[in-house]
């Protein structure tokens, strides 16, 4: 099957199909990715081979010639298209921000395939979970009618990254559009696809399966991750008067990794974990363990690693060796790994729509 995947990032898309791939044997084959921004690119060819493979660049200068639409050949069609105009963290301004009107560019895209004869059967798309309710639901109500307008059935559920294998709490939207016929008892809820997952993941050789953020935490780490004496009170802070907050460290599940984290915010939205914890011989007792903001000061508390990071969203921590080699900094890693689609969430719709239901058969 071949696959196009939009707005690629460093592969989410891309990464769990290479696992169902390895794990049931069903060839995928990306032919071509979009991505902007250069780091995400660099760290993209860095781990995967994309010889002979269309580099679409920017979508928007891709489309503009309607050939370079028409020369692509392929069945799925995978985007994590921009979240920031429909996310509660920006001013969600949705359609009118120019990068909310990407899913226009992904119905472009569509149209001229169907025109061609060519339509792409399988569409599969992840976005923030205020994409349902932004501006009152109109911006959903917009996008699956432009699919059914096309001809797709249309479906959508909101998956937790924690409900599959993965230490962190994420909840996205992911959409699914196919013309394929559906079969009886076809579920797409959140809810079944977990239930098929758990069912069969000791068939699922290739995913990480964490517990807890223990299994990502590295013992030992470089210095540079540690915070200061200078800024630990200011992110262990509960916040000011015009801002209040529960800040914690050390969480069993991680918080959402967010796009700016190397910008190291209060530890009541990113993740931060003490030396104490993680070498604890029992570190579950250890967080039974009642201590004051002044206490917790006193500890040696550290960010996540760029490789944790990516860790948590489902990738291998050695996915940070050769950016690392190709000077690239923490804060871009970062950056990478926070916008990235949580690979085991994208698996597990793979695996359901691939392998349990045998759309693509």
């Amino acid at each position: 099957m071949n696959h196009v995947e939009l707005f690629s990032g460093i592969g989410g898309f891309r990464q769990a199909l290479n696992l169902i791939q390895k794990d049931f044997n069903i060839p995928f084959n990306c032919v071509a990715f979009s991505e902007i921004e250069k780091n995400a690119v660099a760290t993209y060819k860095a781990n995967y081979d994309t010889t002979g493979e269309i580099e679409m660049g920017d979508i928007v200068a891709f489309n503009s010639n309607e050939d370079n639409i028409r020369n692509l050949h392929f069945d799925l069609l995978t985007g994590g298209f921009p979240c920031q105009p429909f996310s509660m963290m920006g001013e969600q301004l949705g359609f009118s921000d120019t990068r909310g009107t990407m899913f226009f560019e992904i119905e472009k895209i569509l149209k001229i395939k169907k025109e061609q004869g060519e339509q792409i059967p399988f569409v599969v798309l992840e976005n923030v979970r205020n994409l349902y309710t932004h501006d009152k639901g109109n911006t959903f109500k917009t996008i699956k009618a432009h699919l059914e307008n096309l001809g797709y059935h249309f479906f959508s559920s909101i998956f937790n990254t924690e409900n599959f294998a993965l230490a962190q709490k994420r909840n996205r939207i992911i959409i699914f559009a196919t013309t394929k016929n559906i079969p009886n008892g076809f579920d797409f809820s959140a809810e079944n696809i977990k239930q098929v997952f758990d069912a069969h993941i000791d068939e699922m050789k290739s995913i990480y399966k964490q517990q807890t953020t223990l299994d990502v935490l590295e013992k030992e780490v470089p210095a540079k991750y540690f915070l200061s004496e200078k800024i630990k009170p200011t992110i262990l802070s509960n916040g000011t008067a015009g801002f209040k907050s529960n800040s914690k460290i050390n969480l069993l599940t991680a918080r959402p990794l967010c796009a700016t984290m190397h910008k190291m915010h209060r530890a009541c939205q990113d993740n931060y974990f003490s030396q104490e914890f993680i070498s604890s011989e029992n570190p579950i007792a250890y967080l039974k363990q009642k201590y004051t903001k002044e206490e917790e000061a006193t500890h040696h508390i550290r960010k996540l690693t760029p490789e944790e990071a990516f860790n948590l969203q489902g990738f291998p921590k050695e996915f940070c060796k050769k950016p690392h080699e190709l000077k690239m900094s923490d804060g871009a890693l970062y950056k990478q790994a926070g916008n990235a689609v949580s690979v085991n969430v994208i698996y597990a719709i793979m695996y359901y729509l691939f392998v349990n239901q045998r759309l693509g058969a």
